[in-house]
């Protein structure tokens, strides 16, 4: 049927892989006959062995994708997407100790039995193919880099009054004189994170963004994944700083979105990602200090929180660390249109994460199209049948949650989004 069929892929009518998997792993899964050069006689007799090239045997391959957890995922994304009536749909779900790809789904999908009535569109994984700009997803790198510079300290508060850049306006949604770094993740303000990347070398956010898993292909071996894109200039104005920090002038990758999710949770170890089954323990590249990512990773529990911005991507009885964004799309003269991709990235369970998820959804146009009312429902289903199939132990409400909220020095909490 259509389970992981943009992901399996299918193979011609000589069985040759011509997409997905069944295509870039098709030496392995087909094999090699063998070959041999002979000098014969002219009675046809074989009378010397020049060279032998012995046959390669097919092997099979165990694919690490979960067919309960790419059922779940598929199912809440096709809803979705058709619910939301957008173009286009991808999720893709992480191990994070061995950085396994446990599910990817994408939709428009197609029957692999029955290909006469899909379109060419239809084929493509669009969790390794497609690149938008990541938008708020990238705020919680900005953060770790601002507190590995020594910028700010865990408890410091930001100025995040509404300024002007080269002539245009950076604000928030909502309006907060003051946030701590935990408020800027919380009520997702640009001005906030514009603040802390204007106080450093844009190199060193570029760096945390690299190391974390954006601006390169992520080495997993499927035919069509896209490296994306990292800004080359020589020369970084103001705004162009600022909005580097809210996720606009990079490209990424669903597929890279959930690696760099992966790193976050693994508290800054970075693994390779693999399709294919491995054993722990996976040997992982530490890119940023632990007690660095372990704060940011629980402040981005006041997210799904009461007051956050992706509180429909709580999951009961579990804690999740995540981030919503919503980036507005490049139309095809490089413009800005409004037409909008909505995400969901996060981690869970918050208080020992074990998977990585990011939903993305590529132009809803049913009414909403903020990541946190149109991805983040879709991350609390897949995330929350995920870890009831895999009986993780539930970690409930993290202790002293009521402190995560943002308090202003007078008391009055700032209205939700």
């Amino acid at each position: 049927g259509h389970v992981a069929a943009n992901l399996l892929g299918f193979t011609n009518i000589d069985n040759q892989g011509i997409e997905g998997v069944e295509k870039s792993f098709n030496a392995q899964l087909t094999g090699q006959p063998g070959r041999r050069l002979v000098r014969k006689d002219r009675h046809g007799n074989v009378i010397e062995n020049i060279t032998e090239v012995p046959a390669v045997p097919a092997h099979n391959l165990q694919l690490s994708i979960d067919e309960r957890l790419q059922t779940v995922t598929e199912d809440a994304l096709d809803n979705a997407v058709r619910w939301n009536k957008a173009e286009s749909g991808a999720a893709v779900l992480i191990k994070i100790d061995t950085g396994e790809i446990l599910s990817m789904a994408s939709y428009p999908d197609f029957n692999p039995n029955n290909r006469d009535d899909a379109k060419l569109d239809d084929f493509r994984n669009r969790a390794i193919s497609d690149t938008f700009e990541p938008g708020s997803t990238v705020k919680p790198l900005v953060l770790m880099t601002a507190l590995q510079q020594g910028i700010v300290q865990p408890d410091s508060v930001v100025d995040t009054h509404p300024f002007t850049l080269d002539g245009h306006r950076i604000r928030d949604v909502g309006y907060y004189p003051e946030l701590s770094l935990t408020g800027i993740l919380q009520k997702s303000s640009d001005t906030g994170v514009s603040h802390l990347s204007l106080a450093m070398p844009i190199q060193h956010l570029i760096d945390t963004y690299k190391a974390f898993g954006f601006g390169d292909s992520t080495g997993l071996g499927l035919t069509g994944e896209s490296a994306g894109l990292m800004p080359q200039r020589r020369y970084w104005g103001q705004l162009d700083r600022a909005t580097f920090a809210f996720g606009y002038g990079l490209m990424v990758t669903p597929l890279q979105l959930a690696h760099v999710y992966a790193t976050i949770g693994s508290y800054g170890i970075e693994r390779p990602l693999s399709i294919t089954r491995i054993d722990p323990p996976v040997m992982g590249t530490r890119v940023m200090p632990e007690q660095i990512v372990h704060e940011v990773e629980h402040m981005m529990e006041s997210v799904a929180l009461p007051g956050g911005g992706g509180t429909k991507a709580a999951v009961r009885d579990y804690r999740v660390a995540v981030k919503t964004g919503t980036a507005k799309k490049i139309g095809p003269d490089g413009k800005y249109i409004d037409k909008y991709v909505a995400y969901t990235a996060g981690v869970a369970p918050a208080s020992n994460p074990k998977f990585a998820l990011v939903v993305v959804m590529n132009d809803p146009s049913n009414g909403s199209y903020y990541g946190g009312a149109v991805s983040a429902p879709v991350f609390s289903q897949i995330m929350g049948d995920v870890l009831r199939l895999e009986n993780v132990m539930p970690d409930g409400m993290p202790q002293g949650s009521e402190n995560l909220i943002v308090m202003h020095h007078d008391g009055v909490l700032p209205p939700a989004l």
